[in-house]
């Protein structure tokens, strides 16, 4: 049963009811709060048969009762709270009253926050996000495979259900994370998908307040977040703010005739995402690219309805505040209402000024993904406070540098200099997330016509340029989907991750002498980027790739060390002259150490040698 429900729910969350055989509370959300917040304000939806015709009272110091809103549907109130900063923690009643007569009653609790939760520092770019589906990682807990209640067992036949991956298989192998070198953990969302079928994913929520029970609880959530923390180590949660799944449990009972976008009869988006920034888009246009909805099974949310926006903006705080989160990656950024999302990115950094957000905007096109950015100043006034986006464009430009033949005109290498020339597009590119895949693309090996001399090179590339880099899981062990580019395939169970795999990535068993040698690579290179501030914070700069030559070298810098990385594509081995490099970046040094390898690497002469289809990544201390 939910923890929602009143019966299960009193005792975990100190919520005392006292009711009529009339009247009842099915849901109280958020279910608690926190004193101290900076927003004084707070929205609670309560839910239950009839409850508009009750008149909601508050009796406790620091809290008052500003407003309450009643809707279409005569089973929601919602309530609007001002709650001082100075206020204590503790627990009072909301009676819930008629003709001057409580009915029932609602013990409401302000818990104490963290110290320095308000401060809280988000993912940085000295992180290194790993990226989990967790229905596919470890089966840790075979319990949870079924789950009597829900509408979709377990069924691992099928690439698009549910095979039983759990927060206590991720939990269990948290030293294996940490160990390859990875700082952050974003997983794809855990909150319930209660659908009948199709919903290992994550991405049809539901219930926005609680974890999925196949994964486990939200107290399960909590101790990943505290394991984590313990090992110095980052939590990111995925959101959606544009739909939710057809089986939420508002779907059956709707608050207003606009709680969704199409709600008289559904279409599906265009998906015309430029309609947001197109200085000539028409009304119409914009309209169904935002209000349409992904498919039937995922009702597109109005985020102009204010009742909405803000049990959205709430709910993300909720999650923050109660999981100790360090960040969000935010899913579909382009697709609900625009002034929504700068509003519920304003509310979200004003309450956690040190927190970070990244947001989904797929386009090859940097103006695109540029104009989602904090700082950027947009042509139309639009004004974002989001920290990042994700680098799809440089994720693009990697994958055709690697593939391309250099020997022709602006192919391959120059491919990738070229993306990097758009960063003063960027409001700020330090804080875009970069990667070579992820769990809605082709594997990165399977991009690159699974060549490991490609993989090493676009490895090391994406953890020297600028940016945070972010890791699929199994990206380490040359995972690949050589049969289709079927989601359920690309989002396959981590070898080791449940007890009849014969290969094992956790201990090595069964891997292949490639498979191995690319997770010690990825192993090395991360451990070592922890430790490099030039990486982390340090300038760039880079030497453009002459036509047909096959080589790129960017530099990164600061003032204790300079990382130097020079890309050979060629057949051949080759001899780059550094002089340029010297005259610029490198200075008087004589001599680096080399990433990989620990051997020391010699710049006393005019050229350093770079093996065939191959890097040579140095660090050099000043």
């Amino acid at each position: 049963m939910k923890k929602h429900l009143i019966l299960s729910f009193a005792m975990l969350l100190f919520v005392g009811i006292a009711s009529s055989a009339a009247y009842k509370i099915d849901r109280l959300e958020p279910a608690f709060w926190w004193a101290g917040m900076e927003d004084e304000n707070l929205q609670l939806l309560v839910y239950g048969e009839n409850i508009s015709e009750l008149r909601p009272s508050i009796d406790y110091e620091g809290v008052s009762l500003e407003r309450t809103v009643q809707v279409k549907s005569p089973n929601y109130l919602f309530l609007y709270l001002k709650i001082d900063k100075s206020v204590q923690p503790g627990a009072f009643d909301i009676a819930f009253k008629k003709k001057n007569k409580t009915q029932l009653s609602y013990r409401y609790e302000l818990k104490q926050r963290r110290d320095g939760s308000a401060m809280r520092q988000g993912y940085t770019t000295s992180d290194v996000m790993y990226l989990i589906t967790p229905d596919r990682f470890v089966n840790g807990d075979p319990s949870n495979d079924e789950v009597a209640e829900m509408k979709e067992g377990l069924d691992r036949s099928d690439d698009f259900g549910r095979h039983g991956g759990d927060l206590a298989g991720i939990i269990n192998h948290l030293d294996y994370i940490e160990d390859m070198g990875y700082t952050a953990l974003w997983l794809n969302p855990v909150m319930e998908n209660d659908m009948p079928e199709g919903s290992y994913h994550g991405y049809a929520i539901t219930d926005f307040y609680e974890t999925d029970a196949r994964h486990g609880s939200n107290e399960d959530y909590l101790k990943l977040s505290e394991e984590l923390k313990k090992r110095d180590m980052k939590l990111v949660i995925d959101m959606i703010m544009n739909h939710c799944g057809s089986e939420h449990w508002w779907m059956k009972d709707l608050p207003t005739d606009d709680w969704l976008n199409f709600q008289d009869g559904w279409q599906v988006t265009t998906h015309l995402r430029e309609t947001n920034m197109d200085p000539y888009a028409s009304d119409y246009d914009k309209r169904n690219h935002a209000d349409g909805w992904f498919v039937e099974s995922m009702p597109d949310l109005n985020q102009r309805n204010p009742l909405m926006a803000d049990y959205l903006i709430y709910n993300t705080i909720w999650w923050i505040e109660y999981a100790d989160l360090d960040g969000i990656r935010m899913d579909t950024y382009p697709y609900p209402d625009k002034d929504f999302m700068s509003e519920w990115t304003r509310r979200v950094m004003t309450e956690y000024p040190n927190f970070n957000i990244v947001g989904e905007e797929w386009s090859s096109n940097p103006a695109i993904v540029s104009y989602w950015q904090k700082g950027k100043h947009n042509p139309d006034g639009y004004v974002s406070y989001m920290p990042g986006v994700f680098d799809f464009p440089l994720q693009d430009a990697l994958v055709k540098a690697l593939n391309e033949d250099d020997s022709q005109w602006g192919q391959g290498l120059p491919k990738l200099y070229g993306m990097l020339a758009n960063d003063h597009l960027y409001a700020d590119p330090s804080q875009l997330v970069i990667f070579p895949d992820n769990h809605d693309m082709s594997r990165f090996y399977t991009q690159i016509n699974e060549d490991f001399d490609l993989f090493k090179m676009g490895m090391a590339y994406i953890a020297v340029t600028r940016g945070i880099p972010q890791i699929y899981y199994g990206t380490e062990i040359l995972m690949t989907n050589p049969n289709s580019d079927s989601h359920g395939e690309i989002r396959a169970e981590y070898p080791g991750g449940w007890a009849d795999h014969t290969a094992n990535a956790f201990t090595g068993e069964g891997l292949t002498a490639d498979q191995k040698e690319a997770q010690q690579f990825t192993k090395v290179l991360f451990n070592w980027r922890k430790t490099s501030s030039a990486v982390h914070n340090g300038c760039l700069k880079h030497f453009a790739p002459t036509h047909a030559n096959g080589l790129y070298t960017l530099f990164r810098y600061d003032d204790e060390s300079v990382v130097m990385l020079v890309m050979n594509k060629n057949p051949e081995a080759k001899d780059v002259n550094i002089v340029p490099f010297k005259d610029e970046v490198i200075g008087a040094a004589t001599q680096g150490t080399d990433v990989i390898s620990g051997n020391k690497v010699s710049l006393a002469g005019e050229t350093v040698n770079v093996g065939p289809r191959s890097f040579l990544l140095v660090e050099i201390k000043k």
